[in-house]
């Protein structure tokens, strides 16, 4: 498979700019691996497809407010910084990127909030837009993130044009997410609405969590046409003993294993067994899956409409047969379904 397989002509207007009304009111569309059919519903309707001893796979990670603006010394020019990862809690050194980053030299001091009270220098280029920063600030360590929390605003996708609206801290998080360290939502399960969770519960369909943090490294664009000489940024994640053995379980029983998002089958297949059985695990993953690949874990996949070319298209032409794959993607156009993080979703069986 090379990259130009995974081009296709997407319309601007079908990038949704804002979430549906309600979670679980998406739109859907099932498909089938096995008959190659395709349905039209709505994302609530999924319960359908779901029966006791079924089990869901949710990436709970949550997304901090990563996107910061400063000012820059002397000059006083608006600079956007991007909170990509915590290097040193002792040292307050953080990961970022800049923009514009041409103004942005070792040595430069930016200045955040009205009051100014939070200052960084920066330390590094670490690439054309990376910047090593260390943010300079005498009170106590919780009180420093509390600080970057209060600045930091919602880091939508940067398709999304408009300003970030009071919703969004809310809407680009999914309603189970626990443990913050995400850049980006694991976007499949902003459809679940607690009442959908709860239905599911009632039918008897268990959950696994594990943690994988999205960085942006995930949206990278891929600019090699040999997909075998990509390389995927590293995202931390953690699996534990109680969600290994949900999955091992009902993998035992010959159960429906859905991973809830591309992150979440990631973070899966990146913990696999000799025995083909799901691990614990404690670490960082970069895995890179495209076709051919052979699943070991799940057997159905919930996830949103990808761009062209994208790491995340890849997967799923991977899960679903890209014959397949491209006839969902010509219907789901022809049809006005949404794409992208705030869009609707597919259901893989």
């Amino acid at each position: 498979m090379k990259l130009s397989n995974f081009n296709f002509e997407l319309p601007k207007e079908l990038l949704a700019e804002h979430p549906s009304e309600n979670r679980d009111e998406s739109r859907l569309m099932v498909i089938h691996r096995d008959t190659g059919k395709i349905e039209h519903r709505m994302f609530k309707d999924m319960i359908d497809y779901f029966d006791e001893g079924d089990v869901m796979v949710l990436n709970n990670t949550k997304v901090f407010p990563a996107r910061l603006y400063g000012n820059k010394e002397k000059t006083g020019a608006r600079i956007e910084v991007f909170l990509l990862r915590e290097l040193n809690e002792e040292q307050r050194l953080w990961d970022v990127l800049v923009d514009p980053a041409r103004k942005i030299r070792i040595g430069n001091k930016l200045y955040f909030g009205d009051d100014e009270t939070l200052v960084a220098e920066v330390i590094d280029n670490t690439t054309s837009r990376g910047r090593t920063l260390r943010f300079l600030y005498d009170g106590a360590y919780l009180d420093f993130r509390r600080k970057l929390r209060e600045l930091g605003e919602t880091p939508l996708p940067k398709y999304i044009k408009r300003e970030v609206e009071p919703e969004d801290e809310n809407r680009y998080q999914t309603i189970y997410a626990k443990h913050e360290g995400a850049v980006a939502a694991p976007t499949a399960g902003l459809h679940f609405s607690k009442h959908l969770l709860k239905r599911l519960e009632i039918k008897g369909v268990d959950f696994a969590e594990l943690t994988l943090h999205v960085g942006l490294g995930t949206f990278n664009p891929v600019e090699v046409e040999d997909l075998s000489k990509h390389k995927m940024d590293s995202e931390e994640m953690f699996i534990d003993e109680k969600a290994a053995e949900i999955v091992n379980n009902a993998k035992a029983k010959k159960r429906r294993i859905c991973a809830v998002g591309t992150t979440a089958m990631r973070g899966l297949e990146s913990a696999v067994s000799s025995k083909q059985t799901l691990n614990t695990y404690e670490g960082w993953t970069n895995k890179f899956i495209f076709p051919p690949y052979d699943f070991s874990i799940a057997n159905a996949m919930i996830t949103n409409f990808h761009l062209p070319k994208s790491t995340l298209l890849m997967m799923v032409s991977a899960f679903m047969g890209h014959d397949l794959m491209n006839k969902a993607y010509k219907e789901a156009i022809l049809e006005s379904y949404k794409f992208y993080s705030y869009g609707d979703a597919m259901l893989i069986l």
